[in-house]
């Protein structure tokens, strides 16, 4: 199950917003058949593995790191593909929260004599879809908090003057997070700021990277940007690369927009977007995974109010000050147990700074896979 665990990561890339799935075919203590699942529209995991085995599968044990779908959609069901196979055994890492699987795969498979068994090495080959699994079985997209201080907890001097903070090296690790996720979110203030273009640019992925990730494969993150004061015009920097673009609005802005920007309302309450909504309707949208790249007011607001499911912070070794801006912005806390508790789950030197991967203790999903 291992081995169809780290085909399905060769998949985090490039499959939202379907989960990344491995299958691994044996027979006789061989391995006859594997695959993984690319791309939404590509072949499934089982049915790739199904094409390497061929007449081989035939009284097989498959692995696959997730129950099979059972229906025809873009692609044929690959319970269909297995029991056609005749296959002698599946075992499953995961049951798919998916309602029109959810269990179902099992049962069809089971009725037509193949032995099942599930939840086999069940959290790391969740881990690889914490995305997935918290927009269906949740309605909300899996979201990492990515932030840059120094030392001393400051994101900008008093002037908002950032760059840079962080080294090259971890800029340039930036880019890799944003590959893996649906979607980053950001603000106009912060955009126009940086003046930001929140892209991946594939020469910034690192060389391990790159090799399972061709550059013609490269997928662009969904860009939402909260606009509430219609900052971002039709002429901004960000608005000229043509790539899918949502500004979050509270009223219609009736600008000359290009096809690639949309606009989605989105309620105010207490001056300030609800981002609670907003995140219920991104889900709607099969974003799996969310990388927040923001100021100290949203990124105050979400930690807050307990939105976030991982903070990562590229710390630099260097002190700006009490005059700079600080990494959170909230209302004043006057009791140690009401201020948010995190975990660390990792720390790791990039460069001169430190990349430090921490969780809220309060929160059900646990930490995605880290690729090198």
């Amino acid at each position: 199950m291992m081995k169809a665990i780290n085909l399905a990561k060769l998949g985090i890339y490039t499959t939202t917003p379907n989960p990344n799935v491995g299958c691994i075919i044996v027979k006789n203590n061989n391995i006859i058949g594997k695959g993984y699942h690319f791309k939404t529209g590509g072949q499934h995991a089982e049915v790739n593995a199904l094409n390497m085995a061929g007449r081989q599968a035939q009284n097989s044990t498959v692995y696959t790191t997730l129950e099979p779908c059972n229906y025809d959609h873009l692609t044929p069901s690959c319970c269909h593909a297995l029991i056609k196979a005749k296959i002698y055994r599946i075992v499953i890492a995961n049951i798919d929260p998916n309602p029109r699987i959810n269990g179902k795969s099992i049962k069809l498979l089971a009725q037509h004599g193949i032995k099942t068994t599930i939840n086999i090495l069940s959290e790391q080959a969740k881990r690889i879809n914490y995305g997935f699994f918290k927009r269906i079985l949740f309605g909300m997209p899996y979201i990492q908090l990515k932030l840059a201080s120094s030392i001393d907890g400051k994101i900008a001097l008093c002037n908002g003057l950032s760059k840079w903070i962080s080294s090259l090296k971890s800029r340039q690790d930036v880019h890799k997070l944003r590959a893996q996720n649906s979607a980053i979110l950001s603000t106009s203030k912060t955009i126009l700021q940086d003046n930001a273009t929140l892209i991946v640019n594939w020469y910034n992925l690192n060389t391990y990277v790159q090799k399972k990730y061709p550059k013609k494969f490269l997928r662009q993150p969904i860009r939402i940007i909260l606009d509430q004061h219609n900052n971002i015009s039709p002429y901004h920097k960000i608005i000229s690369i043509p790539e899918k673009i949502i500004l979050i609005k509270n009223n219609i802005h009736h600008n000359n927009w290009p096809a690639h920007v949309t606009q989605m309302m989105i309620p105010i309450v207490n001056g300030y977007f609800n981002i609670k909504i907003l995140l219920q309707k991104l889900a709607t949208k099969g974003i799996n995974n969310l990388l927040v790249e923001a100021g100290s007011i949203l990124s105050g607001y979400l930690i807050s109010n307990n939105l976030i499911d991982e903070l990562i912070i590229y710390m630099s070794p260097q002190i700006l000050g009490p005059s700079s801006l600080n990494l959170c912005n909230w209302t004043k806390i006057y009791n140690i147990k009401d201020a948010p508790q995190f975990r660390y789950i990792y720390i790791k030197k990039i460069a001169q700074d430190l990349k430090i991967v921490l969780k809220p203790v309060n929160k059900y999903f646990g930490h995605k896979y880290e690729n090198n």
